[in-house]
């Protein structure tokens, strides 16, 4: 530290994320590099020290974002920030809009909802934690920084709403096409990566049920004889049992209680059916490739026209591809119940197994039952 620097005033911005799952790795790449645009963008005339935190800041699934922005008020007070900036995978909403950011000049604090920034969050947080600190800082009236408007740079922000205190602060996305972007960044909290490899016993289960169903000329027929729309009638239905059976089997379905609002567990429930729906859409792809490739090897085309008694022909293999493969996905879903629990239940989106505190209310009620 240079003799200039030690006499600059300094600021320490807290940045927490809330539960340390998909918002920690969020919050550590944007640490690294949070000092050196607050320099650049908000003053260049401060010292400013980062923070990083995680832990239980405010309640999982009640209160809303006052009661994050309390908690992370005590945080910011114990702890000696001079601003708190929370990152949360909880999806919120201000009336009927979601809630993007707030903000309280008052509590130094200052919170973004990270499913309504959509799919590209961690570019976004990057343009948004800055402004926050700013702003939170101008309505503050805090000398050490030019008192400026600098939140104008908010993405997926369509208006502004201010609260009846002085400072407090509401950003909010647009109706429809906030809400299509919400749902998109609750799947993208929520790791559909992490699910897809989670179900690699179902992914095996199905290729061993689509090889034996390879090996009848039962099944050739029934390729045969089917058209494109019955096809991808079964198709559908046979993705839709699947993720269905997941729900059921592993308990994934979130119930309204009062720690959980009714409308809260919609989401829930909505971001996880579009995680599996999205995980097993890719697990067909991959066991469709497979088959294709299998029966081409497998099947003789002499063999495969004397059950057919006609010419076969390269969509003849596609079609009893993917007739199988819609199938197999049957047996896939009983493979499904010998995954580890906690894995298949990582694609809940209520749930965040953590060591060290982060637990949903089901898992709960299981440890206080088991003992």
């Amino acid at each position: 530290m240079t003799q200039s620097e030690r006499h600059r005033p300094e600021i320490v911005v807290g940045l927490v994320a809330t539960p340390p799952d998909h918002p920690a790795r969020v919050a550590g790449r944007v640490t690294a590099e949070l000092a050196r645009v607050l320099r650049e963008r908000v003053s260049a005339d401060v010292r400013w020290t980062v923070r990083e935190g995680w832990g239980e800041v405010a309640p999982r699934r009640d209160g809303g974002a006052e009661a994050l922005l309390d908690d992370l008020a005590r945080r910011r007070t114990d702890d000696r920030w001079d601003v708190a900036i929370c990152l949360t995978d909880l999806p919120l909403h201000a009336g009927r809009a979601p809630l993007v950011a707030q903000t309280s000049g008052r509590r130094y604090v200052g919170m973004i909802s990270l499913p309504a920034l959509g799919l590209r969050q961690m570019r976004s947080v990057r343009a948004a934690v800055p402004d926050l600190v700013g702003q939170l800082l101008a309505d503050a009236a805090d000398h050490r920084v030019p008192a400026a408007e600098t939140t104008r740079r908010l993405p997926a922000v369509r208006r502004m709403i201010d609260g009846a205190d002085a400072g407090e602060r509401r950003y909010v996305a647009s109706g429809l096409i906030g809400r299509a972007r919400l749902l998109t960044g609750m799947v993208r909290a929520n790791r559909p990566g992490r699910a897809l490899l989670g179900l690699s016993k179902l992914l095996v289960g199905a290729f061993g049920t689509a090889a034996f169903a390879l090996t009848t000329d039962t099944i050739w027929q029934m390729g045969d004889a089917l058209g494109g729309l019955r096809l991808a009638v079964i198709m559908v239905l046979g993705l839709g049992g699947l993720v269905a059976w997941l729900i059921v089997a592993h308990d994934l379905w979130e119930k309204p209680s009062r720690e959980t609002p009714a409308e809260l567990a919609r989401l829930f429930n909505l971001g996880t059916i579009l995680t599996l729906s999205l995980a097993t859409a890719v697990s067909y792809v991959v066991l469709f490739a497979g088959t294709v490739l299998v029966g081409a090897l497998l099947i003789d085309t002499s063999v495969f026209e004397q059950v057919l008694q006609r010419p076969v022909h390269a969509s003849d293999y596609v079609s009893l591809a993917w007739i199988t493969s819609s199938l197999a996905t049957v047996g896939g879903a009983i493979g499904s119940g010998l995954e580890n629990e906690n894995t298949v239940r990582a694609a809940a989106y209520g749930y965040h197994p953590h060591p060290g505190g982060w637990q949903d209310e089901k898992s709960r009620e299981r440890s206080s039952g088991a003992s």
